[in-house]
């Protein structure tokens, strides 16, 4: 509380009151996250994909990865059926198409070109990178689950600028010299 009596919307606060989880949302909105679409192919051949922006390195030995994935996801399930998925990093400029593979009940893969990874995976045309893999673990954490896969392939395919999600929204807000530098010594 500030001197006043009321809630200081600046100052720290426990999250133990009613409405907390709007205000952890909002505070948790000014931490940047990728976007990925992450894909795999059913047994009859039929793409499936969802979009999160919660994908993390876990391990260089075993090359792990992981992300997360909503309690309430139609298309999870299906993914940990499949036992294999492909993380395709969003380019900058794949908004639209990232919005269409986020919608609900509509053909994601209408009109969408892609190529398959090593392991089958849809590879969407575009992207910054990828990374092909075999689902290892499923951990229960909250109302999400935790994917963690095993690397089998990757590939870095465009110098392109990743898709951000930001204080609720998409763009390409990451501007950097060390980007310029990199470029200039060949790193």
């Amino acid at each position: 509380m500030d001197s006043s009596g009321g809630t200081n919307p600046s100052s720290p606060s426990s999250l133990d009151s009613p409405g907390d989880q709007a205000r952890f949302r909002q505070v948790l909105g000014n931490f940047p996250t990728s976007v990925v679409a992450i894909t795999t192919t059913m047994p009859d051949g039929r793409p499936e994909t969802m979009i999160v922006g919660s994908f993390t390195s876990v391990s260089l030995e075993p090359p792990l990865v992981a992300f997360l994935a909503d309690r309430s996801s139609r298309t999870f399930p299906k993914i940990r059926e499949a036992g294999r998925y492909c993380v395709n990093a969003l380019a900058s400029d794949q908004e639209i198409l990232c919005r269409s593979m986020a919608t609900r009940g509509a053909d994601r893969f209408d009109g969408i070109p892609w190529q398959p990874s090593p392991l089958g995976n849809p590879v969407l045309d575009g992207v910054v990178a990828w990374v092909d893999c075999e689902l290892e673990k499923v951990v229960e954490i909250g109302d999400h689950h935790l994917a963690v896969g095993r690397v089998r392939a990757l590939r870095a395919e465009s110098a392109k600028t990743p898709l951000l999600f930001f204080r609720g929204g998409y763009g390409d807000y990451f501007s950097s010299a060390s980007l310029v530098l990199d470029r200039l010594v060949g790193w």
